[in-house]
């Protein structure tokens, strides 16, 4: 037997047995795996912005139990089961994988990406929006609003356009602090979004480049921290010019 069925099929059993007999387990529900699920769908997303491949193994593995989780009580519910989960996955891979499974022709991304948003409104959505999740963090979201879009033709002709469309949203911007106006936080939303376009045109997932620029923040910080303490001195005690000169040899020390 397949050794990747064995495994699936342990997982189920330990499940099954888990929502038996385990008092916390008993208790769980829809509702209250929801933030647990969330929480783990973060550390995965750390382990990968880290390149640590044992823990995202790990983390994998959370969210492999999670899901199983939501079958066993959508089963309990008699509203779906982990069959019926990945039969109507199976299904819709092959349904919206007709260049495979089918006789359309598809050799580029692009053309794979809006055959798939063609398909998906023949399905009965009506727009190519309606996929989109509400509550996506922000960044993530307008990435996925303008891949969607792009898969229909709704797309800048190319990234110099793209840049200039980034520096008039940015004189927007600046022209409205200049008038002390309320309209600010929706110019600063234009130049972020606008921002995310042109992330897309050269191949940088915004997302990404953020967390990674999070992650140097905060372990130069963190480095700066130990060395003034190191040298028996209150970073309370220092103004900027003098944390200034921590920050740049923390900055040197991480670059080697």
């Amino acid at each position: 037997m397949d050794e990747r069925l064995l495994a699936f099929g342990r997982l189920l059993k330990i499940m099954d047995e888990l929502r038996e007999k385990c008092p916390w387990d008993k208790k769980q529900t829809l509702e209250s795996l929801r933030p647990l699920t969330i929480e783990e769908t973060y550390e995965l997303a750390d382990a990968i912005i880290d390149n640590d491949l044992k823990s995202l193994e790990g983390e994998i593995g959370d969210l492999f139990l999670h899901l199983v989780f939501y079958c066993k009580i959508g089963e309990e519910k008699g509203a779906f089961s982990v069959e019926s989960v990945l039969h109507a996955i199976c299904d819709k891979l092959i349904h919206r994988h007709p260049h495979i499974y089918g006789d359309i022709e598809a050799t580029t991304e692009e053309e794979v990406k809006a055959n798939w948003e063609k398909i998906k409104l023949n399905e009965g959505k009506t727009s190519v929006l309606q996929g989109v999740p509400s509550s996506l963090p922000a960044m993530v979201k307008a990435s996925r609003i303008q891949e969607k879009v792009k898969g229909i033709g709704f797309e800048w002709d190319s990234k110099e356009a793209v840049w200039e469309k980034v520096k008039e949203e940015l004189e927007e911007f600046q022209m409205e602090q200049t008038k002390n106006s309320e309209h600010m936080e929706e110019e600063f939303g234009d130049v972020l979004f606008s921002l995310v376009n042109y992330a897309r045109f050269v191949h940088i997932n915004p997302e990404n480049a953020l967390a990674k620029t999070n992650k140097k923040f905060i372990d130069r910080f963190q480095l700066m921290e130990k060395m003034i303490i190191d040298e028996q001195q209150s970073i309370q005690d220092m103004n900027l010019s003098e944390m200034d000169v921590y920050w740049e040899k923390a900055k040197k020390i991480l670059k080697k």
